[in-house]
């Protein structure tokens, strides 16, 4: 008898297993990596919630993908490795393509176009990078970013100063502990707006860069949706919106000193 209610059990298991589901699965969440430290871009608003530029942008690829979106906040140098481990889809940080990132994750068509410049202090000489790279010359950098790369390669005779946070870096300028902070360009017109009195931008770009979107190696459907979606952005003005609600400002000064604006 007991053998017969386990054969019952098991024919039960089996029928049950083979019928299709006819609830319609949930959609899957577009897990999307940033660290919200970087305003306007990455951030987040009174209440708490992300915000700004990478966020309206995650949110606009999700509807594009017909998915549910989730912001993780991740420490920038954490964004790759959650990428790698499947922790985030994608990553949408306002993060440079570079040959060596590449190496590890693939990217997308790049969205937007800016430079690695440098925040001084106010009554600085330095004009550019031969007064950069010199014996004395204390240059801080942001853990993670294409700064510090890009000091490790042609900074070797300044002392460069690893921080993890931009803020903690921007103070070392405005205390004068640190010469200059190597950062991007529209970091460093910001930076230099709070701290007019103690600092002055070089907007010149020490070198082009362009940020694109981080995508797992090897997910070459994804990466040709995000393509697509990026193409279709663009077309429908969707970057120029972005840049006249969290930009306004910066698009404005930018064309006054003819330096080119980042979309």
């Amino acid at each position: 008898m007991a053998a017969f209610g386990m054969l019952l059990a098991l024919l039960a298991s089996c029928t049950k297993s083979s019928q299709p589901d006819t609830m319609d699965a949930p959609a899957q969440n577009l897990r999307v990596g940033m660290e919200l430290a970087y305003p306007p871009f990455e951030m987040q608003d009174d209440r708490g919630n992300p915000s700004g530029v990478s966020v309206d942008l995650a949110g606009a690829l999700a509807e594009y993908l017909h998915e549910p979106v989730t912001i993780e906040n991740i420490p920038f140098s954490g964004l790759i490795p959650a990428l790698k481990t499947g922790k985030v889809d994608v990553v949408i940080s306002s993060m440079t393509e570079t040959p060596e990132r590449a190496q590890s994750i693939d990217f997308s068509d790049p969205y937007v176009s800016t430079g690695l410049c440098v925040l001084v202090k106010k009554d600085s000489a330095i004009q550019g990078l031969d007064q950069l790279n010199q014996p004395g010359v204390t240059v801080v950098v942001k853990q993670g970013t294409t700064g510090q790369a890009f000091a490790r390669d042609h900074l070797q005779s300044a002392q460069v100063l690893v921080l993890d946070k931009e803020t903690a870096c921007v103070l070392e300028v405005v205390q004068g502990k640190a010469d200059a902070f190597l950062y991007d360009q529209m970091s460093t017109y910001t930076n230099w707006k709070k701290n007019p009195d103690t600092t002055r931008p070089i907007l010149r770009p020490l070198q082009a860069e362009s940020w694109a979107i981080g995508i797992r190696q090897g997910n070459t459907e994804l990466r040709g949706k995000v393509n697509a979606f990026l193409k279709d952005f663009r077309a429908a003005g969707g970057f120029e919106r972005l840049g006249d609600h969290y930009l306004a400002e910066q698009k404005a000064a930018f064309k006054q000193m003819g330096v080119p604006f980042v979309f």
